[in-house]
């Protein structure tokens, strides 16, 4: 794993200047009359969460059943991933809201949830205004995991740009990732009918993740997109690699209109009815939907409104299978030649303690679970 690389230059000045190579004039000086509108006698570098209507969506709704075995408590109860800890400290759902108030104001950053979940995330979310926690009365499938929220936002926003987040990432390099996600955000702000997706530059041909095929290798500038692919065989990811394709971290944003342009007629009634809905009437509807994926059934076929801007390389991964923890684990042993200092929170299953547990009878050196994040 690449070393964390220090940041001493001016990165919103460095951000313009990409910006200004792939906007229009006029793209460009609207996008920037937005951001200073409401911040004019501040510095020019004030966050861009400050500036732009944006909102930010973190997905948190999924049962995590690929990682059943791994999240499995002393209780024998499954603990869904986004309420676990990779090593001891915050929950990958609190981790990922981090992330999203670096974009927007907390009373604009929203999470979407499972309702037979409650009893991990009540707690967690009690800062969170009761208004920005939209509760699922059941898994429906990513789409619906997507689409309430987003219908919720449009409501009570109808300008709003959001940018949406999963809640099992990790990564080694923080400031990378915020700084792509603002950018995104100020793309969406500048072209209000595109939507603009984060793919990640790999490091390997790895089978488990989905690729983004861009129209063309454009590292420091947004690239139309060809096509996505779901988990290629080991030849067809070398491939991909060759042609420049990039790791599908299902990050994106777009104004609400935009994103929900991307549901087709199919789906009109269920928005009508989710505008206005009481929790029981969503309830309802909830029992009457069928699994819808947001990748394979939505995002695909709209390849014409998207476009991907590659992010550099910072340590990123999902930790979406036991071998996606197992290998980010390994470099983050690797990369650490003395324990962080960070705080530690007892209350959330650690998944390093969990994957060593597991291993032990493998013949698996346990070295994991003695990483001690109290120091």
């Amino acid at each position: 794993m690449r070393p964390r690389r220090e940041h001493s230059v001016d990165r919103p000045r460095i951000r313009r200047k990409r910006l200004k190579k792939y906007l229009s004039v006029e793209s460009y000086s609207a996008c920037r009359e937005r951001e200073t509108s409401r911040s004019r006698g501040t510095r020019n570098h004030v966050s861009v969460k400050h500036r732009l209507n944006t909102w930010a969506l973190v997905l948190a709704g999924g049962a995590g059943s690929r990682l059943h075995g791994l999240t499995r408590n002393p209780q024998g109860v499954v603990v869904p991933k986004q309420f676990c800890s990779l090593q001891g400290g915050p929950s990958l759902l609190q981790e990922a809201l981090q992330r999203a108030a670096a974009v927007a104001p907390m009373q604009r950053v929203c999470t979407v949830v499972a309702d037979q979940h409650r009893a991990w995330w009540r707690e967690m979310l009690s800062y969170l205004p009761d208004e920005n926690i939209v509760v699922q009365p059941q898994n429906r499938g990513t789409a619906y995991g997507i689409l309430l929220p987003l219908v919720k936002i449009a409501e009570r926003d109808p300008d709003a740009i959001v940018v949406m987040l999963p809640a099992d990432h990790y990564l080694s390099d923080e400031d990378v990732l915020v700084q792509a996600l603002r950018e995104i955000a100020l793309l969406a702000g500048a072209s209000r009918d595109s939507i603009y997706l984060l793919g990640m530059q790999p490091d390997e041909p790895d089978t488990e993740l989905g690729y983004i095929l861009p129209a063309q290798r454009s590292p420091d500038r947004p690239a139309g997109v060809l096509r996505f692919i779901e988990k290629p065989a080991v030849a067809r990811a070398q491939s991909l690699l060759q042609q420049g394709a990039l790791w599908n971290a299902f990050i994106m944003a777009g104004t609400a209109r935009a994103l929900l342009r991307l549901f087709d007629a199919r789906f009109d009634s269920t928005i009508e009815t989710m505008r206005t809905a009481s929790a029981s009437v969503i309830e309802t509807l909830y029992g009457q939907l069928r699994d819808v994926d947001f990748s394979r059934d939505v995002l695909q076929g709209n390849e014409a409104v998207l476009q991907v801007l590659a992010v550099p390389n910072c340590g990123w991964t999902d930790l979406g299978t036991p071998k996606r923890i197992g290998i980010t684990l390994e470099r983050i042993l690797e990369a650490e030649t003395t324990s962080p200092h960070r705080p530690y929170i007892a209350p959330h299953l650690n998944l390093a303690h969990q994957y060593d547990r597991l291993h032990r009878n493998r013949d698996y050196p346990a070295k994991f679970g003695q990483v001690d994040l109290r120091a």
